[in-house]
């Protein structure tokens, strides 16, 4: 129904539990270790923020027990206005709130850069619970060597604190997934037909 997620809807409890049983076994089946629980668009509010963090421990509680760690994703709202959550301090309290030491910030370097700017200092104060990254250029969400962010300086501060997870590359091609890929050729990964 475009609602971009359940996570935050109070009243929708039950279809979250169903959902995420759902993403839980595919998860399971595909070898996948990490699922993003989406908020949704949800107004903030003390029922809203508590429904958030009642499903977020819902989730972490029974991604734990098949070794699956939840993340959450901070999104600007030019891309989904009214997303629920928005900021790496929200995301950050929700997952202090959780304590669940398996729900982590998907780290959105394209969405951080519209939402709050300053990427290295805002990548350096949460990486402790950063568990994804993902990158795309700003503004267009193009590939990450077009628009404002210096991936390159942006990839040194990731290799510096000692990231060893994946990166993911969410942006729309301008010319196609394999020629989109080029910018990647120094980083060692070379696109096949």
């Amino acid at each position: 129904r475009g609602e971009r997620g359940l996570a935050a809807l109070p009243g929708r409890e039950k279809d979250f539990e169903a959902a995420l049983d759902k993403a839980l076994h595919y998860a399971q089946v595909l070898g996948c270790r990490t699922i993003h629980a989406m908020s949704g668009l949800a107004e903030p509010g003390a029922k809203t923020d508590a429904t958030y963090r009642a499903n977020l421990k819902r989730a972490a509680a029974a991604a734990k027990t098949r070794g699956i760690t939840v993340v959450i994703e901070p999104i600007n709202h030019r891309d989904i206005p009214g997303f629920y959550l928005n900021t790496l301090g929200q995301a950050a309290n929700a997952i202090n709130a959780v304590g669940a030491d398996n729900l982590h910030i998907q780290f959105d370097f394209y969405h951080c850069q519209i939402t709050e700017g300053a990427l290295a200092l805002r990548f350096q104060e949460h990486f402790r619970q950063v568990g994804h990254i993902q990158i795309a250029g700003v503004p267009g969400r193009h590939e990450p060597d077009v628009g404002e962010i210096n991936y390159p300086y942006v990839f040194e501060q990731i290799d510096s604190l000692g990231y060893g997870g994946h990166i993911g590359c969410e942006y729309k091609p301008k010319d196609g997934t394999l020629a989109g890929l080029g910018w990647a050729k120094p980083y060692g990964v070379v696109p096949k037909a």
